[in-house]
């Protein structure tokens, strides 16, 4: 007979060890017994809460995304300012847990799975049209052009992740004042 209250402790597990394994590997291409194995339970307990790899990325992904939108969330409650909001945005996301090498790494798979999987191609596009949502409405009040400067933004933080994937010398707080640079001077353009 099966422990209650077991369910939401394994889903767990599995999903914080899907993120370990994307990351040792650096990609999707690890075995949902190497999964279960580190998450301390069996191969076939990992498919009986999931189904298969692909469905514990997606709940490894959606746990990345609701840990990035806490992240904002709590930065934007202390803004006060439009700048300051935006600036909140691009510090989520670089924030500690955002930026981890094993998050990195997911991120990367979600873009590289997003070519040939429909839900993983779902998923990134929420996370695009959210986050460039969120700069655009924090961009209105003090740009001539909020959806253009979000969209560049948006790209810069692609593009510094892709950077620090590809790089184990990136380093967030550099990567976050890059991203903060440009974001003053495409204000300071606007002027």
């Amino acid at each position: 007979m099966p422990k209650v209250g077991m369910e939401p402790i394994r889903r767990s597990a599995l999903v914080r060890a899907t993120i370990a394994e994307i990351g040792a590997a650096g990609n999707l291409e690890v075995t949902v017994g190497q999964i279960a194995k580190r998450a301390g339970m069996s191969t076939a307990l990992a498919h009986h809460y999931f189904g298969g790899k692909d469905q514990i990325f997606l709940a490894a992904m959606r746990h990345i995304l609701r840990e990035f939108g806490a992240e904002v969330l709590q930065a934007l409650g202390q803004a006060t300012t439009p700048f300051a909001r935006a600036s909140a945005i691009i510090q989520s996301s670089f924030a500690t847990s955002c930026f981890a090498p094993a998050t990195i790494s997911a991120w990367m798979t979600l873009y590289a799975q997003s070519q040939s999987s429909v839900e993983t191609k779902r998923l990134l596009k929420l996370y695009q049209r959210r986050l460039h949502s969120n700069l655009t409405h924090a961009l209105r009040p003090i740009s001539k052009h909020p959806e253009r400067d979000a969209h560049t933004l948006a790209a810069l933080i692609d593009g510094l992740y892709l950077r620090a994937a590809l790089s184990s010398a990136c380093d967030p707080k550099d990567a976050c004042d890059a991203a903060l640079q440009t974001l003053q001077t495409l204000i300071e353009s606007d002027q």
